[in-house]
């Protein structure tokens, strides 16, 4: 079983943000491996784990984890972060053209490599925190023609039947859902706890392979990604205001009406 994680450099959640031409500035900030793939990666240790007869991935196992990542050559830090959790080898998809995508252009992308790549599953996060879109795993399996399971919550891998099902969180509750290999999940926060990669594992990161391609490599042309290929556009971006020191309503016998008074000022009654 080949499983593929796809993952991403976002710039720190605790990082003041800025737009700079239209785009997040991230070369001015902290940069992470995104919160939100962690638990991708976790959750394709757990499937490794549970039907390798080695208890991990890698040769021997039957079952290898490979890290897939668009983005500049700084978000070897972040692939890095995967790799020392425990995923056998990654491949970085870095050119200069990639600057300014959107998420049609990542999409077919990372669907290329994938493709190309032999694989059984891909497993993502549901968002990045930079974008907070939502939308890449769908977008993927709709480019592959795979079968899409998203935001699962619990997942159940059978590799001899080649199949898998998933607990599925929506807004009204829990669905039940199955499909065969080739298939795309992509698994909400409260699936896992992350793993937090150890001395070994960091060192033995280090070593592993980071196979780099380029957009000729995949096939994709300059003209169908960055900025000038995406379907929309920031013409205009304000700094967050500062915020006020508040109102402080103080009770001589009609605080119960000041704050009536407020509360429909702003229209919450």
């Amino acid at each position: 079983m080949k499983i593929a994680v796809c993952v991403k450099q976002v710039p720190d959640s605790w990082a003041e943000k800025k737009m700079v031409g239209g785009v997040l500035d991230r070369a001015g900030v902290d940069a992470v491996l995104n919160d939100l793939d962690e638990y991708a990666v976790e959750e394709a240790l757990k499937i490794v784990e549970a039907h390798s007869a080695t208890g991990e991935a890698g040769e021997g196992s039957g079952h290898s984890i490979t890290v897939i990542s668009m983005g500049p050559e700084r978000a070897t830090e972040a692939i890095r972060k995967a790799l020392s959790m425990g995923a056998d080898d990654a491949i970085h998809i870095v050119d200069a053209a990639l600057a300014g995508s959107d998420a049609l252009a990542t999409s077919l992308v990372l669907s290329k490599v994938i493709a190309a790549g032999g694989f059984d599953l891909v497993i993502c996060g549901t968002e990045s925190t930079d974008a907070r879109m939502s939308v890449v795993p769908a977008m993927l399996a709709e480019r592959l023609g795979w079968a899409q399971l998203t935001f699962a919550n619990t997942v159940t891998v059978d590799p001899a039947a080649s199949s898998l099902k998933i607990d599925r969180v929506t807004e009204i509750g829990i669905e039940k859902m199955e499909a065969k290999f080739p298939a795309v999940i992509s698994v909400v926060e409260k699936i896992n706890e992350p793993r937090y990669p150890s001395f070994k594992g960091i060192m033995a990161a280090k070593k592993k392979t980071i196979a780099t391609q380029t957009l000729s490599d995949i096939g994709v042309g300059a003209d169908a990604v960055g900025a000038q290929s995406a379907w929309s556009s920031v013409k205009d971006a304000l700094p967050r205001p500062a915020r006020g020191a508040g109102i402080k309503v103080e009770d001589s016998g009609n605080g119960g009406s000041d704050l009536v008074n407020f509360l429909a000022e702003k229209r919450v009654i």
